[in-house]
């Protein structure tokens, strides 16, 4: 399904925050439970966390890990299995994910495509990620609904393989391939990792190859292959199964026994060894990239495995080297020679070897040459001046933030402990992970700097743009890539037969009924309290106690809209410069103040309003507000700062002109918006419009614009109304109101000029789609409705867009629609996805058909399903502090009332089939539908004359 082909670490979907320490406990025999973790202490410092659990072991080998919270009304799922592209062999690449693909599809008594259908039904969410070491499915899931997904994760664990045809193999095999072409080779720099690995690791090693393997590997594989994987690597005792939420222990126990139980135990998987990449000497590769407008050049050194001591200091000097204004590179590379915006450095561990890397995407037409001395002038320096210690506290004391961030939702929850107990053989075993991080040295540090980076071999690439190969470091290699050949009628339908039938394996239970929901559902929306500030800011806030964080949120409306129509991008370079120290401190104090508090603060401009975004310990919240008090009130404008976010956010916008999704959004606006709209524009405005914004124009903006008279604040967490008030006093007191004029609210702009537009991506290997019109009027009362009727239409991986564009046809990795709404502009209906290049006309007629035919397919039983499954949707959206603080924005910007969430679930229930019918033919209407597509034009654009849409209009990017 969902994942990243390079490596899918389980910190990525965890949103790369650290892992939370677990009490550890020893596996034993079946279902008698070792220990179980103490209950939370009072204090809450990382050494001392504790996440209650408990581990026991079924008699077939699988792992159960259980962690009760009865906070939300869910529960939540993770079966990690020991299994990645590390177990694959050479010349059969690429089968864990590919596995992980057809895992979804059947099996023998949930039924074909019904995976996907009930957990959709129910309002859950689920997924699977593959990387190098394992492949892990996970769902949350309303509580009632337990049962049920025991059943169906049980069944595709033992009770898959026979469902497996010729037929199904060459499907998921063009599914694979989109994916690749999305992901890959329709990407800018997207096949770095690919000559990393190849020049890094021997042909022999399981590293040696990306995750989504060799597509002529997965082309080749035959049934019998696809069969010898499963049967090895496959099985109960080969995997994690973590159930976490609010369950009655003993209940799911015997659920767990009576699904999973009988399963077979398969041939023990022996631990791999560490297998740390050797390099005699430094290579370097260079590779045009069609997709890249910048030149990039990457740094790979080898280093050490996962839970290695030296890993934690690898990936502390990572940080050192890179992060914060104080770092050697951004003095050197950002600074000093104003090579690029910035750069990255960090370690990468992995279950048998590892890799530090760096990498630097410079300003336009630099060489890469320069780049490399002055990465290595940076490192130098960073010799010489040792480690900064003031640095290394504040990255420890940022870790407690980041723990409790890291366990704010059940499903991260389980990933962490799957995570830790298959690949440290102790769920509980992040309490060490978090010791050894603490415990690291300065000294320990630099003596790694000197074991594995100073004058070490490497392996570098250079991606540079068309016509820009002398930028490439010199003495580079041209890199073998290999990339598909898309060709006009090359993969046609599948020509093979689906079967009706298939071997069933016996059972000692019935497993041909589908478990009944328990129906003890229940949701109680958060409680919301309110407050206004004497200076007129409106407070907005959520208690939530489970964890001792607090988010929170300052918006300010305007936004880009405020912009001068000649200089848009004000708003977005004024979000950078807030940032960039205050009347009383530089930009280095400011951002060494927040670290040291171990909070994180952000700016973000949109459309419609300017956001200012924290997260912080509830304890340190006071501190933290007052440093907001002075980013708000005092910023410094400072020049040079200034000059370096200039030039950061018009790389941003030429790296953007390449990449084929970011340029059919932008047309998609103009199309609909028209020229002269400012709704027509990307907030970060383009090249012509940001290269005339001066500092004085952010200076007059804040001064017009920023007033409390238009601000609200969100906040969300564990901390009390009295003790917000409290610490919002300073912006009261000195936050003076003045008089902003807002923007009038747009009416629909002109009708566009044509149906169908094309902009040329030569070589592309894909098409980007983007169909749909303005349909939503500023304001709409009817937006939950709207969401309602376009639900079986193209929302999720059960909707008939994703189902018949996909999973039949095999054209596209993933397709879908939906309505945005706006509040001062009316919103679109969109339905986008990028389809193979030689389906383009094809992949459009489609779309258009399944458009048409909506109205008069949808069905009473398809709104009955839909009320059923978005009302527990619904409920189980409001799980983070993050959602909670995006809940009271989304009240604050519209102007909804408090009970919102109890309103929209009351109208959802209250629509009728007449009222849904009406409204798909008011909202969902296929002969206002407007298309642009991006895509190669030399093989595509005189095909599209015939799509039925009219005739092209061909617009530059």
């Amino acid at each position: 399904m969902h994942h990243n082909l390079k490596t899918v670490c389980l910190t990525a979907l965890l949103g790369g925050m650290a892992l939370s320490p677990l009490q550890p406990v020893n596996a034993q025999a079946t279902q008698k439970p070792v220990a179980k973790a103490a209950a939370k202490p009072a204090t809450n410092t990382p050494g001392q966390f504790n996440l209650p659990f408990e581990k026991y072991k079924l008699a077939n080998g699988l792992e159960v890990v259980l962690h009760q919270d009865k906070s939300d009304p869910k529960v939540a799922v993770a079966i990690m299995y020991h299994v990645g592209s590390n177990r694959e062999k050479p010349g059969r690449t690429g089968f864990a994910h590919f596995f992980e693909h057809m895992l979804f599809q059947n099996s023998e008594n949930v039924g074909k495509g019904n995976f996907i259908k009930n957990v959709n039904q129910i309002g859950g969410s689920f997924n699977g990620g593959t990387f190098t070491d394992g492949t892990v499915y996970y769902e949350t899931v309303p509580k009632d609904a337990l049962e049920r997904i025991l059943w169906m994760e049980s069944d595709r664990m033992g009770f898959f393989i026979n469902t497996v045809s010729e037929w199904g193999l060459e499907n998921e095999k063009q599914v694979v391939k989109n994916e690749k072409r999305q992901r890959v080779d329709n990407q800018p720099y997207g096949h770095t990792n690919y000559v990393i690995l190849k020049n890094l690791y021997p042909a022999s090693h399981p590293y040696n190859w990306e995750v989504i393997g060799s597509l002529e590997d997965l082309q080749n594989a035959t049934l019998a292959d696809v069969k010898e994987f499963y049967n090895q690597w496959y099985g109960a005792s080969n995997a994690t199964l973590v159930l976490t939420g609010d369950f009655e222990t003993a209940n799911a126990k015997a659920m767990i026994e009576k699904y999973f139980g009988e399963l077979k135990s398969k041939p023990e998987v022996k631990k791999l060894a560490p297998m740390p990449a050797k390099l005699t000497a430094s290579k370097s590769l260079f590779h045009v990239d069609n997709f890249a407008n910048l030149p990039e050049l990457t740094m790979v050194y080898p280093t050490v495995e996962q839970y290695h001591k030296d890993s934690y200091a690898l990936s502390m000097l990572g940080s050192l080297l890179a992060e914060g204004k104080n770092s050697p590179f951004e003095r050197v590379i950002v600074e000093e020679r104003k090579l690029a915006p910035g750069a990255s450095a960090g370690q990468s561990s992995q279950e048998i070897a590892g890799t530090f890397r760096v990498r630097v995407r410079t300003f336009d037409k630099k060489d890469l040459d320069d780049v490399q001395a002055a990465i290595f002038a940076a490192f130098d320096r960073f010799e010489k001046e040792g480690v900064n210690e003031k640095d290394l506290e504040r990255l420890k004391i940022r870790q407690e933030t980041a723990l409790y961030n890291g366990i704010s939702s059940l499903q991260n929850k389980a990933f962490q402990l799957a995570q830790y107990n298959e690949f440290a053989g102790d769920p509980g075993y992040a309490r060490k992970d978090i010791a050894m991080t603490q415990a690291v040295t300065a000294q320990d540090i630099m003596n790694v700097y000197l074991k594995y980076i100073k004058g070490k071999p490497y392996v570098a690439t250079s991606f540079v743009p068309k016509g820009q190969e002398e930028l490439a470091l010199k003495g580079a290699v041209k890199a073998e890539v290999v990339e598909e050949k898309v060709v006009a009628g090359a993969e046609g339908a599948n020509t093979g037969k689906e079967p009706t039938s298939f071997a069933k394996t016996p059972s000692k239970i019935d497993r041909s009924k589908r478990p009944a929901l328990s129906n003890n559902f229940k949701f109680t929306p958060p409680s919301i309290w309110t407050g206004q500030l004497k200076n007129g800011m409106k407070v907005y806030g959520i208690e939530q106690n489970e964890l001792p964080l607090v988010n929170f949120s300052v918006q300010i409306k305007g936004g880009m809209q405020l912009d001068d129509p000649k200089k848009i991008g004000t708003a977005a370079l004024l979000d950078a410069m807030l940032l960039e120290g205050t009347k009383n401190k530089t930009p280095q104090q400011l951002e060494e103040a927040i670290g040291q508090l171990g909070a994180y603060v952000n700016v973000n401009a949109s459309t419609e309003d300017i956001t200012l975004t924290g997260n912080t310990l509830s304890r340190n919240f006071p501190q933290v507000m007052k440093l907001v008090e002075e980013i708000l009130l005092e910023p410094r404008w400072d020049e040079a700062e200034f000059g370096k976010a200039k030039e950061a956010a018009l790389n941003r916008i030429k790296q953007n002109l390449a990449n084929p999704n970011a340029i059919a959004s932008l047309a998609f606006n103009k199309v609909l918006y028209g020229q002269g709209s400012r709704f027509a524009y990307p907030t970060s405005g383009t090249l012509e419009t940001v290269q005339g914004i001066t500092l004085q124009d952010l200076k007059d903006y804040y001064q017009k614009n920023f007033s409390p008279s238009i601000a609200s604040f969100q906040v969300a967490g564990n901390i009390k109304q009295a003790d917000v008030t409290k610490a919002l006093v300073g912006l009261e007191q000195r936050w003076t109101p003045k008089k902003v004029t807002l923007p009038s609210v747009v009416s629909s702009p002109a009708k566009p000029a044509a149906r169908l537009y094309f902009i040329d991506q030569p070589d592309a290997k894909q098409s980007v789609i983007y169909a749909g019109y303005l349909a939503v009027p500023a304001g709409s009362k009817d937006y939950m409705a709207l969401q309602a009727i376009n639900h079986k239409l193209g929302a999720g991986s059960a909707s008939t867009l994703f189902s018949v564009l996909r999973l039949q046809k095999g054209y596209t990795y993933g397709a879908g629609s939906g309505f945005s709404r706006r509040p001062t502009a009316p919103g679109p209906f969109i339905t986008s996805s990028s389809v193979r290049t030689n389906v383009t006309k094809e992949s459009l007629q489609t779309i258009d058909g399944i458009l048409k035919d909506y109205g008069t397919s949808y069905s009473e039983k398809d709104l009955a399903t839909t009320k059923g499954a978005m009302f527990k949707e619904t409920a189980l959206s409001f799980e983070t502090l993050g959602s909670l603080v995006n809940l009271l924005e989304t009240i604050s910007t519209y102007n909804l009332p408090l009970d919102y969430l109890k309103q929209n679930l009351t109208s959802l229930q209250s629509l009728s089939y007449a009222q849904a019918k009406s409204l798909i033919s008011n909202y969902i209407n296929p002969n206002k539908m407007v298309y642009v597509v991006v895509g190669d034009a030399k093989t595509q654009l005189s095909g599209l004359k015939d799509a039925g849409l009219g005739k092209p209009v061909v617009l530059q990017p």
